[in-house]
């Protein structure tokens, strides 16, 4: 049975967990959500370059309209930066799941109670990352044979679009060998290699793979060892390298050309002096004014061209100066626009939170994301909210992620009640793979408790009932022993949350015609 939910709106920093932010977790810490996205203060344009003769032209526009499209520039371009700094202190500081550009990082621990900065872990999965830029040649990548594990693999862009995904769901779960390459491009491989075309010279592999506890992460690092990202050059199918083709989506008549980003006139690099790899991403592109916060997606559409359905976004950012090809520096934007820009983060920012409060539909007190997630066309503020909740966030079809916040009366969980969660028989998760329940406290994190046991779900030795329903318990105080099997231990007193987690969900999960039950008081 299902009920809307008690609340048609929840907290931003709660609704991260349905889009599934422990991946974040592989790739570096989340800050806790201000929802300050970008600096409020307005600063001088200038920023220590040399000004030039003359400013960029400006189309006529009223002030209004320029107003507004300010703000749309700020939200079009936030993935963009945010995923450029996200790359920068994965590849330049060791930690789990980091490696230099073109390497794979591992994790090989789950989170715990006690890791800092752990906002909605997971004990499902352990990550590899891969943050390829395939600017100077294509990577030959090697996926082994999983032997039945589930795992998957998406890809994602510059802008934190998934355009390809590996894994049984998809390719089988069988070994792999594939060429991501670029997409300017234009070689020969043998007809038994596969070509995966990258929609930006810049992006992210996160290979998630399955873990059944403690003692399997030894199993998941054999498979993680198999794992391998190799320049063509330098692997058995190496060929001269092949010349550039325009892009398809430059526009304006223009070809695109790919600079790396090491190449590119100091003039034309972020203000930044030195790669920043201890704030967490989110909170140091909060910090930056409009001149390092442009300049820095400058630098990187230079090397990852927009999308082809772009082109009525950056019409209109050409109109005020700004092109996808980073032509003009900021100091050189007509002061007006400048001026614009910098005034725009406050309005950019409320229109992101609003986003994520929208986000998601509710059921029985659960509140799960199936739509705009993953993949977004040219809905630019949903993918800004999402990249700010969860960058590298899935699409529906390989994990969705039902959170709880109230009970059966439309009241907060509270670690001073006793809860069930019962499943009929045709009422348990519906997967190809399998599904987990997580707790977490107020802080989105875990929590310490006598059992050491933060999750349960399809994996463990639960105990059904005669009728193949299941009924799983949620309290502080352990159960009677015929309950401790399904027992997810709570805090003491305050505010707690549930979160689902539905691997390889089926077609009535996706669909919206199945939703997980209602959290009762026992």
């Amino acid at each position: 049975m299902r009920r809307p939910l008690f609340s048609s709106t929840c907290s931003a920093a709660v609704l991260a967990g349905a889009f599934g932010l422990a991946v974040v977790f592989a790739a570096q810490a989340q800050p806790q959500h201000s929802l300050r996205l970008v600096s409020e203060t307005p600063v001088s344009g200038q920023g220590g370059a040399q000004p030039l003769q003359h400013y960029a032209t400006v189309a006529p526009m009223s002030g209004q309209e320029l107003r507004e499209t300010a703000v749309d520039a700020y939200v079009y371009a936030y993935p963009l930066v945010l995923q450029e700094v996200t790359r920068r202190i994965a590849t330049s500081a060791a930690g789990p799941g980091r490696a230099p550009i073109n390497q794979w990082g591992h994790t090989n621990a789950f989170p715990s109670a006690d890791t800092p900065h752990a906002a909605w872990p997971s004990q499902d999965m352990l990550y590899s990352n891969l943050w390829f830029d395939l600017t100077a040649e294509p990577l030959i990548v090697h996926l082994p044979d999983a032997g039945g594990r589930y795992y998957f693999a998406p890809i994602f862009d510059a802008w934190s679009d998934q355009f390809a995904v590996r894994g049984p769901r998809t390719t089988g779960g069988g070994e792999q060998v594939f060429a991501l390459v670029g997409p300017e491009w234009r070689g020969a491989l043998p007809n038994n290699i596969e070509i995966v075309r990258s929609p930006t010279a810049t992006g992210w592999m996160s290979v998630r793979v399955q873990a059944n506890g403690a003692k399997d992460i030894a199993n998941v690092a054999q498979f993680q060892s198999g794992l391998s990202a190799t320049p063509m050059s330098q692997s058995r199918y190496a060929a001269p390298p092949a010349p550039m083709g325009p892009s398809a989506a430059a526009g304006a008549g223009r070809a695109w050309m790919p600079t790396p980003l090491a190449q590119q006139p100091a003039a034309q690099q972020s203000q930044q002096p030195v790669w920043d790899t201890q704030t967490p991403a989110a909170e140091q592109v909060a910090r930056m004014d409009a001149n390092t916060f442009f300049t820095l997606y400058a630098e990187s559409a230079r090397v990852n061209p927009p999308h082809a359905n772009d082109y009525p976004i950056l019409d209109r950012l050409r109109r005020i100066g700004l092109d996808a090809r980073g032509g003009v520096p900021f100091a050189n934007l007509d002061p007006v626009v400048q001026r614009a820009l910098a005034e725009a983060a406050p309005a950019a920012g409320e229109r992101i939170r609003e986003a994520l409060t929208r986000a998601g539909t509710g059921y029985n007190g659960w509140r799960t994301v199936l739509r705009g997630i993953g993949t977004y066309g040219t809905d630019y503020t949903q993918r800004a909210a999402i990249a700010y909740a969860g960058l590298g966030a899935n699409t529906i079809e390989d994990a969705i992620y039902p959170v709880a916040l109230m009970d059966e009366e439309g009241e907060l969980l509270d670690g001073r009640r006793d809860y069930v969660i019962h499943f009929r028989k045709d009422e348990l998760p519906p997967v190809n793979a399998f599904w987990s329940i997580n707790l977490y406290g107020p802080n989105h994190g875990y929590i310490p408790n006598q059992a050491n046991r933060h999750s349960l779900g399809s994996r463990d030795p639960l105990t059904y009932n005669p009728d193949g329903s299941l009924t799983l318990y949620v309290s502080h105080d352990a159960p009677r022993e015929s309950r401790r099997a399904n027992w997810l231990p709570a805090p003491e007193s305050g505010p707690f949350s549930l979160n689902m987690r539905l691997y390889w969900p089926k077609a009535d999960a996706l669909d919206g015609k199945w939703a997980p039950p209602l959290v009762r008081r026992d």
